[in-house]
């Protein structure tokens, strides 16, 4: 008997709203693509317990992400050399963290696949591998191995994307195809870019810009507050928004967190480098 039962149908993902929704026009056209692709969902619903809630009487894990259920959106800004549009941050990955700033990873040799493209067109997700040879690029140009990494190193953790969470006879790859369809959707809806734009904080050569800065833009954004890294001590790099999960990866109610943890970058100062 099925854990949870996984049903072909129309991929969405359930988000809790953010403050303010900023996707570009371009990335609301690669959306209504690729929920027109299809997918996969759970049966699990979106009303179970929150992850990260040490609630001991859950036995489903295919329905309750467990252990790494803090999850951690992870964004690029690479100048230098420059990758992706120069109008928009990059996916670096969904990482599921044990709640306790501890992660599990490459949990499952055996699912580390490889030719992740030709594993999309397979399964149909051809748009979804589109969006990704744009917005979730190696800054050395080889997306393949990048993708191939984040998969195997994080997605193969996923309690809920454990193949048998998925019926008899589903493709073999379909939890991969799954993961990158709802990281994809989860970088539509929380658009750094948009989110520091809409706040007057856009890439530039000689402002510079605090902390309080940066959190109060993608606060006003999203509801919570995100962490911050830069590289050569002030250039802003990457940023980490923070989730908890209820029910599925797949199709399950992501619930943005303030962050549990600070980034490395200085509390002012801070650089915004152009691509």
């Amino acid at each position: 008997m099925l854990a949870c039962t996984i049903l072909v149908a129309l991929a969405t993902v359930s988000y809790a709203s953010p403050g303010v929704s900023l996707p570009s026009q371009e990335v609301l056209r690669d959306s209504h693509v690729l929920l027109r692709n299809g997918g996969a969902h759970s049966s699990c619903g979106a009303n179970g317990p929150s992850s990260c809630s040490n609630n001991t009487e859950v036995s489903n894990l295919c329905c309750f992400e467990y252990p790494g259920g803090l999850l951690t959106l992870t964004q690029f800004w690479d100048y230098s050399p420059s990758s992706g549009p120069t109008d928009s941050w990059t996916i670096h990955g969904l990482w599921p963290d044990n709640c306790d700033g501890s992660f599990n990873q490459d949990c499952d040799r055996s699912r580390v696949y490889t030719d992740i493209s030709g594993l999309l067109n397979s399964q149909g997700a051809t748009d979804t591998l589109s969006f990704m040879e744009t917005y979730w690029v190696d800054i050395n140009g080889n997306n393949e191995r990048f993708w191939q990494h984040e998969w195997g190193k994080h997605g193969t953790c996923y309690s809920t994307l454990d193949p048998t969470c998925l019926p008899d006879g589903s493709p073999t790859g379909a939890e991969a195809v799954a993961f990158f369809q709802t990281v994809v959707n989860l970088f539509q809806q929380y658009n750094i870019y948009q989110a520091l734009a809409a706040a007057g904080i856009t890439p530039s050569t000689h402002n510079t810009y605090t902390e309080s800065q940066l959190e109060a833009a993608l606060g006003s954004a999203f509801g919570v507050k995100a962490s911050f890294d830069c590289t050569h001590g002030h250039n802003l790099n990457q940023i980490y928004v923070y989730f908890t999960l209820r029910g599925s990866i797949i199709d399950g109610a992501f619930n943005p967190i303030d962050t549990p943890k600070r980034g490395n970058c200085p509390s002012r100062g801070i650089q915004y480098v152009p691509k």
